[in-house]
């Protein structure tokens, strides 16, 4: 399968993580909102030597806050892997829309909740802001569907991990999808941490299911 590459610049994506494994970064508490937040966030990408703009001392707490999240989704791996990863390492997944996001994380969930047979739970969850620039492959125009994008795992996720592999064998940065689970939507996957730029903590999330597989999402 040739897969192309594109040129991307995505300044925000979303990755959303259950509220428990979240820890915020130590300079959080010295501003009132999200929005002084994003304007730390800002500061740090001014010491990013992609954007050519001219270096200023960036806040050391929010790199390693990063680097932490980053490590952790590298690090930790679910059994069977997922779309883009198998057992063996992880990867960083992200959307290009809020609602993608919560549509994707709100599936996985639904499906351990169909396993218990209850559909009763609220569950909370942080966003990870990250941006992403450079060449990435890009499978988004493909048409028909390669399998890597199948609607049921057990079919969607042997094809994508093989896929991955053969990208990361040539040195892949990451690749560029649409969501399965929104129409629509824009995914990516990191497959190298250090293409994983500029992370900071986004808004808090609660996903709700109450007695049907049917969920609602409230921004906290």
């Amino acid at each position: 399968m040739t897969v192309p590459v594109s040129e991307i610049a995505q300044q925000r994506t979303i990755r959303l993580i259950p509220s428990a494994y979240y820890k915020p970064p130590v300079l959080r508490a010295l501003v009132d909102s999200d929005d002084e937040v994003e304007l730390l966030a800002r500061l740090e990408g001014l010491t990013s030597q992609r954007l050519g703009r001219e270096a200023v001392p960036a806040p050391v707490e929010y790199e390693r806050f990063g680097g932490t999240m980053i490590a952790a989704a590298f690090t930790y791996r679910r059994v069977g892997g997922n779309r883009f990863n198998d057992e063996t390492r992880g990867a960083w997944y992200a959307a290009f829309e809020e609602r993608t996001a919560l549509s994707e994380v709100a599936f996985h969930k639904a499906r351990e909740l169909a396993n218990i047979g209850v559909f009763d739970e609220i569950a909370e969850y942080r966003a990870l802001y990250a941006s992403f620039i450079g060449r990435f492959h890009d499978i988004r125009t493909q048409n028909p569907h390669p399998d890597c994008l199948h609607v049921e795992p057990a079919i969607g996720y042997p094809a994508g991990q093989g896929l991955a592999r053969a990208l990361i064998a040539e040195g892949s940065r990451g690749l560029v999808y649409p969501s399965v689970r929104r129409m629509g939507g824009i995914c990516i996957v990191a497959f190298q941490p250090n293409v994983v730029q500029d992370v900071v903590p986004g808004a808090n999330w609660r996903i709700v299911w109450s007695g049907t597989a049917q969920w609602q999402a409230l921004a906290l």
